[in-house]
């Protein structure tokens, strides 16, 4: 039953024929669940909130670093350093106190997302990981819930919905994830800051649809979204008889987390390097080592250590044949890039290879502090 006080804060709703004092009971009851409190998840959260969804979850394990604040506005310049789900909540309840929040500081895995989704009607997908992409829809799937799914790229937004005997997943759409590190993410390739705002919107607006039964949801349909000509497009797409999670006979029945490319069989030839460790064999004299630079262009253009070669990540699987000879050290700005381009290498059979642990910032700290690494 909605109060006295729902009654006022919720009266732009209430005139909604589609929505009404039944529509906004079913948002007071309803219990929505959003992956990640970053881009795309801060403002599908804030207007849920707003909108009076009575529960509403967050999962993020991450906590809030300056460069987050060029989009994330759900956070200000005083959330810096503090848990992401933390700050989300507190900033969520200011927003809206007469509704629950719950935050989840956990990752999410193959191993506790069934647990995780069990108590939500409905479920956001706001990550910027591939395997956590895949994992969110097989577990919707395998549960029978709802699934609002965004992403962005640049300038380039995608959304999709997901609902359980009216339409196909995102793996009709897309089968299998791409390895990861091979398609840059916002921290590699950048991403404008008002993307995720209106990608994340249409998220919130999907949820609240589905909630109160009101209009024609993203069933079946691939909405995209580019900023840099302001004009949105549309792809309809079935679903896969042949489908590994919702097709006429599946072969993913439990939840499973994505292939690593970094794994220890793949690393077993990787030397780890400490910044110090590093330093001291660049000086060592007749030393044959070679830094490659994982970073995109624009990273390495604005910053990079002496004599390193560029060669992006996402362009090292057909570029193994340009390594230098000799041990060749990857660098990247903290360290996982660099890692997932040792992996890479490995698995091509290069042998002599080594890996900056922290990256750049840590060489800057522990090395060369004037050394000024370049923004994400």
């Amino acid at each position: 039953m909605l109060t006295p006080a729902d009654r006022e804060r919720y009266s732009r709703h209430l005139v909604l024929r589609e929505i009404g004092v039944a529509g906004q009971e079913r948002l007071k009851a309803a219990r929505v669940l959003v992956i990640g409190a970053g881009g795309l998840g801060s403002p599908s959260t804030l207007y849920l909130a707003a909108s009076g969804v009575g529960t509403i979850g967050v999962i993020d394990c991450d906590v809030v670093d300056m460069s987050n604040l060029q989009r994330q506005v759900i956070y200000d310049t005083a959330s810096v350093g503090t848990p992401k789900a933390t700050a989300a909540k507190d900033r969520l309840l200011a927003l809206n106190p007469q509704i629950e929040l719950i935050a989840h500081e956990v990752e999410m895995r193959a191993n506790n997302v069934l647990q995780l989704f069990a108590d939500y009607d409905l479920v956001l997908d706001g990550t910027d990981r591939f395997g956590t992409r895949y994992l969110a829809n097989d577990a919707c799937v395998i549960l029978r819930k709802p699934l609002v799914s965004a992403a962005i790229h640049r300038f380039e937004g995608q959304a999709m919905t997901y609902v359980p005997d009216r339409g196909p997943c995102y793996r009709c759409l897309f089968p299998s994830p791409p390895g990861e590190g091979l398609v840059p993410n916002c921290a590699e390739a950048g991403v404008l800051g008002v993307l995720p705002g209106v990608m994340g919107t249409i998220q919130a607006t999907e949820a609240i649809k589905l909630i109160v039964g009101a209009g024609e949801p993203l069933i079946g349909r691939l909405l995209t979204y580019d900023a840099l000509a302001m004009r949105f497009d549309e792809f309809t797409f079935k679903r896969r008889a042949d489908c590994a999670v919702c097709g006429d006979h599946p072969t993913i029945t439990a939840p499973q987390d994505a292939p690593q490319l970094c794994t220890a069989e793949a690393l077993a030839s990787v030397r780890t390097l400490t910044p110090a460790e590093l330093s001291s064999l660049l000086k060592e004299r007749g030393t044959a080592a070679s830094i490659v630079d994982v970073r995109e262009p624009r990273e390495f253009a604005a910053s990079h250590l002496a004599g390193a070669t560029n060669i992006p990540v996402g362009e090292l699987p057909a570029r193994m044949g340009s390594l230098p000879k000799g041990l060749v050290v990857f660098v990247c700005r903290s360290g996982a890039r660099s890692l997932t381009a040792a992996a890479l290498a490995s698995r091509a059979g290069v042998e002599d290879i080594a890996h900056l642990e922290g990256g750049l910032l840590a060489w800057a700290r522990d090395v060369d502090t004037g050394f000024e690494v370049a923004p994400v």
